[in-house]
C-alpha cells in the first residue's frame, strides 16, 4: 500500500539513481502510472498540485491511489506537489497522503523557513516527510507562476538545517510547462548545493528536458525527477487521436484507453531514465 517518500529517496541517494514522481489528474493517469510502476518493478511517486485538488479533492485523490497502491507489490507514494499553503498541506495529511511538499519559494527567505518550519511540526509526529522549495523554478504550470532565480548553495545549507525538511527542490534552470528551447542547466550549481545539502534533492520541470540532461543531473546528485506536462500531452493526444478516428464515439471508457497506454508508456520510459527502474 501507500509509503513515505523518506527511505526511498534515500536510497535512491545511496544508490545514484532517482525515483519517477508524476502528476495525475484522473483515475485513468493513476492507473496508468501504477501499471508502468508494476512492469518496471519500480518504486513510484504520485503526485497532486493544487490546482488538481481544487478540481476534485484530497480525499478523492488519495482514495484512487490507495486502492491502486493495495493491490501491487512495489512502493507507491501519495504526494502533495507545490502545496501552495500550511492549510492545503495539513488537509493531506489529514487525508492520508504519505509525503507533501510545501512551496514557500514566493515567499522571502524568512518567511519560507517560518511556513516551511510549520508544515514540518505537523508532518513528523505523523511520520510523514516534508519536501520545500529554494529559489524559483520558473515557468508555469496549473494556476503556479514562477520567476526564474536559481538556488544559493549557502542558503540551501541554512535553509535545511533551519527547516528539518527530508527533500530539498532546487532551481538550476528548469522551468514549468513546456519549453520553446531546451533550458540551459546550472549543474555546477547543482555540485555546490550537493557539497552543503545531505538530504535528496529534487528537480522540478523536467517535462522536456532530454533525457541526457536528466541523467546529468542524477549523477550529481539528483534523487527525484518530476513529470506533469508531458504526461498531459501523452493522455490528451491518445484522447483526440482516437476521437478523430470516431467522430461518432461516446463512451469515456473507450477513448481513455489509449490516454492511458500512452501515459503508461512515457512514465515507464521515464522510469528507465531515471534509473528506478527494477529498484522495486
Amino acid at each position: 500500500m501507500l509509503v513515505t517518500s523518506e527511505e526511498l529517496l534515500l536510497d535512491a541517494q545511496k544508490n545514484h539513481y532517482a525515483v519517477g514522481a508524476f502528476n495525475a489528474e484522473n483515475m485513468e493517469m493513476v492507473m496508468a502510472i501504477i501499471a508502468a510502476a508494476v512492469e518496471m518493478k519500480s518504486p513510484v511517486i504520485i503526485q497532486t498540485t493544487p490546482s488538481t485538488l481544487k478540481y476534485a479533492t484530497v480525499d478523492m485523490y488519495r482514495a484512487m491511489v490507495n486502492a491502486e497502491a493495495a493491490k501491487v507489490s512495489v512502493p507507491v507514494v501519495m504526494h502533495l506537489d507545490h502545496g501552495n499553503s500550511f492549510e492545503l498541506a495539513e488537509k493531506a495529511l489529514k487525508a492520508g497522503y504519505s509525503s507533501v511538499m510545501i512551496d514557500g519559494s514566493h515567499e522571502v527567505f524568512e518567511d519560507n523557513i517560518a511556513v516551511t518550519k510549520r508544515v514540518v511540526a505537523i508532518a513528523k509526529p505523523m511520520g510523514i516527510p516534508v519536501e520545500a522549495e529554494l529559489g524559483k523554478v520558473g515557468g508555469k504550470e496549473d494556476d503556479l507562476v514562477g520567476v526564474g532565480g536559481c538556488t544559493v548553495p549557502s542558503e540551501a545549507a541554512e535553509f535545511a538545517e533551519r527547516t528539518g525538511i527530508q527533500s530539498l527542490a532546487v532551481a538550476i534552470g528548469t522551468a514549468h510547462g513546456v519549453y520553446k528551447i531546451e533550458p540551459k542547466l546550472d549543474v555546477e550549481r547543482l555540485k555546490e548545493i550537493r557539497k552543503v545539502v545531505d538530504i535528496p534533492l529534487v528537480l522540478h520541470g523536467a517535462s522536456g528536458l532530454s533525457d541526457e540532461a536528466v541523467q546529468t543531473c542524477i549523477a550529481e546528485g539528483i534523487c527525484k525527477v518530476n513529470f506533469a506536462t508531458e504526461l498531459r500531452i501523452a493522455y490528451t493526444k491518445g484522447v483526440r487521436e482516437f476521437l478523430a478516428a470516431d467522430a461518432d464515439a461516446f463512451d469515456p471508457k473507450k477513448y481513455g484507453t489509449p490516454g492511458m497506454a500512452n501515459v503508461k508508456a512515457l512514465v515507464a520510459n521515464k522510469m528507465q531514465v531515471c534509473g528506478c527502474a527494477g529498484q522495486a
